[in-house]
């Protein structure tokens, strides 16, 4: 998720898992990272049990991020990274569920993710969350970036240090045009994540804005389907291209 200090940086489910586990038998050692669960668990229903790859939910932000990451690194160097979840619109026109990539210039990772059905797009990062139309606005305007992201922007410079070959996938919850129905800065805790004590406060103070929120928690149902199906397919393409395993 996503402030004005910022910086530029680099469907459908299948109904049987284990078909799609068959398929899409790892050639490399591939990381998965998501920030939250909600992002994560469409992804690991579409892939199963068998030969996924690795899977790590880093909690929300950039502290929170790089320690998870660092020490994902530090029990095994994968070969591959993808860092995925939702973001939120910046271009104007831009169509909540579009599932964007950007892989820092290597051209045939882009163009599995494409084949999968991502599309080219450039993010910033931003370290709160941009949750109304003013505010992407003027982030767009200032970044002419497609996207607004809080984590990816800290895997993909690891990645770099590293000589890890690293895309950020994600996927648009709340287009540029949207408001979010609450301020979800204010429902941070330190440690960057939800206060279910504030949330329930903010409800009790504003009752008209549950259904708004229910209808947010549907797209993010329908949002992380939408990105599961596309890494999904871009593990049996890159399967494909490997060929049989042994």
């Amino acid at each position: 998720m996503q402030n004005s200090e910022l910086r530029t940086q680099n469907s459908e489910f299948q109904e049987n898992p284990d078909k799609v586990s068959a398929e899409c038998k790892r050639p490399e050692r591939v990381l998965v990272c998501f920030a939250v669960k909600e992002e994560a668990q469409p992804f690991l229903k579409a892939v199963g049990s068998t030969d996924k790859p690795r899977v790590i939910v880093t909690g929300m932000g950039e502290k929170n991020t790089r320690k998870a990451f660092e020490e994902a690194l530090a029990h095994e160097k994968p070969e591959l990274v993808l860092t995925c979840g939702f973001a939120g619109g910046l271009r104007p026109g831009l169509r909540g569920g579009a599932v964007l990539c950007e892989c820092d210039g290597a051209t045939e990772l882009r163009e599995r993710l494409e084949r999968a059905g991502a599309e080219p797009g450039r993010f910033a990062f931003a370290k709160t969350v941009a949750g109304t139309a003013a505010e992407k606005r003027a982030l767009w305007e200032q970044s002419n970036a497609d996207a607004i992201e809080m984590e990816s922007h800290v895997i993909q410079s690891i990645c770099k240090e590293k000589n890890i070959p690293c895309a950020t996938v994600r996927v648009i919850l709340d287009s540029a045009e949207e408001n979010l129905p609450l301020n979800f800065n204010e429902l941070m805790t330190e440690d960057q994540k939800i206060s279910f004590a504030r949330l329930t406060w903010a409800l009790a103070r504003s009752p008209g804005k549950i259904g708004a929120l229910l209808k947010l928690q549907k797209q993010s149902r329908t949002a992380a389907g939408g990105l599961a199906s596309v890494l999904r397919n871009f593990l049996r393409i890159t399967a494909d291209l490997q060929g049989p395993q042994p």
